[in-house]
């Protein structure tokens, strides 16, 4: 991206920390497909790991990372998302926490022809596509598991207190708006771009 001068940077990382020490106990890699034990969590947050064209337009990948005491904080990326799936993962974490009931997320993705994942999971390997997700609540935590073809893997726990599912949703509604006026930045920027190429004299 030669033109992201005029881009303003977002730094999700920050402004999207979420402690976790003082919530009911959550683990991460708990299926038996994954690539390390299982992990305490923390803290989570989000990060912009790319802002990028795809297909003539605008596009973001966002990861929603986790950080314990036994790795020395280091952040660990558990999902890989684009700019679709924030919204639909914080209604389908609320309800399912609310109203005790699971809840499946089916992952669509653009086009039949399209060979790009919207949502990939860094549990189980480097980055398995995702397309469905089921939240199911228990007694204190909620079990983020995908759907695979053999059943069910479970990836990451998360509090179902009421504290933590308002700071997720705050978090999420001002990541969202961040991330929406990234796009429309990065959008105008292209077409600015795209103007001034239009109108540039020929050599």
């Amino acid at each position: 991206m030669a033109e992201t001068p005029a881009i303003s940077d977002r730094n999700l990382e920050a402004t999207t920390n979420i402690s976790l020490k003082r919530e009911p106990a959550c683990f991460a890699f708990l299926s038996a497909r994954s690539v390390s034990p299982p992990m305490p969590i923390d803290s989570i947050n989000l990060d912009l790991a790319s802002a990028d064209y795809f297909q003539g337009r605008a596009s973001l990948w966002t990861t929603l990372e986790m950080r314990s005491s036994v790795n020395n904080d280091r952040p660990i990326a558990i999902l890989g998302f684009d700019e679709t799936f924030l919204r639909p993962f914080a209604r389908a974490l609320v309800e399912a926490s609310t109203t005790r009931a699971a809840y499946r997320m089916t992952i669509l993705s653009e086009t039949r022809e399209s060979e790009r994942c919207r949502v990939v999971e860094y549990v189980t390997g480097p980055g398995k596509p995702l397309k469905e997700l089921v939240l199911q609540p228990f007694d204190n935590v909620v079990l983020v598991t995908a759907t695979i073809k053999d059943g069910e893997e479970t990836l990451f726990q998360l509090p179902r207190t009421d504290s933590f599912l308002r700071a997720f949703a705050k978090m999420a509604y001002t990541a969202d708006q961040a991330l929406h006026e990234l796009l429309e930045e990065m959008e105008r920027v292209a077409r600015r771009h795209s103007d001034s190429a239009v109108g540039a004299p020929e050599e």
